[in-house]
């Protein structure tokens, strides 16, 4: 088990890269606390990528994308110590599935709101249907991967459009922000587009496989 535990084998290479060089570090130096668990680490990094919508929303987009990098980097921490110190349980999975959903949706509420303030030209009623289209993606990545592993429905290779990646660019576009606000707009317009493109396929691929 030399480097198995940093990763898991459906990890593509953004979610690998940043386990491997970033939340592995940090996994090493929390091994020393004993009475650490599993689940502090889990709800830790929901409620930074909490406050990093938070911080979205209140116009600080540098620190909400600082947030959002650290949430990033703790939701590769959890499953890493629970490898390590024989921890690893169902219901920790399931807790980690549902938790990133709160902060998955709070980090693209947030970001609906920073453009709403700081991309007001291109129109409330365009930005709230680019938001909507952002969220609803988002959710049914998630969604759409669990039911297609219950129904045994192969989808090939693990999507790029998975939370690691879109944490990713929402992080790097509000470090990005004091540049210029369009780049959190383009995050946004990638969340819609990414998201919503690899549902459609996977619906595509789905009905392909049976005679519907």
């Amino acid at each position: 088990m030399a480097t198995e535990w940093k990763t898991k084998p459906t990890d593509r290479f953004v979610l690998r890269w940043i386990k491997t060089n970033l939340s592995s570090r940090v996994t090493q130096a929390l091994l020393k606390y004993s009475a650490l668990r599993p689940w502090m680490i889990t709800s830790f990094s929901m409620a930074t990528g909490i406050l990093a919508g938070v911080l979205f929303s209140f116009n600080v987009g540098f620190l909400g994308g600082l947030m959002a990098a650290a949430s990033q980097v703790f939701d590769g921490v959890d499953g890493q110590f629970a490898r390590l110190t024989d921890r690893v349980a169902n219901s920790g999975a399931f807790l980690d599935s549902v938790l990133d959903r709160y902060s998955d949706g709070a980090l693209v509420v947030g970001l609906i709101i920073f453009n709403l303030k700081n991309n007001s030209e291109w129109g409330t009623g365009v930005l709230i249907a680019l938001g909507t289209l952002a969220l609803i993606g988002s959710s049914l990545i998630s969604y759409t991967s669990a039911r297609a592993q219950n129904l045994g429905i192969n989808f090939g290779k693990p999507t790029l459009a998975s939370k690691g990646t879109r944490t990713t660019i929402v992080a790097i576009s509000g470090l990005l922000s004091p540049i210029s606000s369009l780049i959190p707009l383009s995050a946004l317009a990638y969340l819609v587009c990414h998201t919503n493109v690899v549902v459609l396929f996977r619906v595509y691929k789905a009905v392909s496989q049976d005679k519907y």
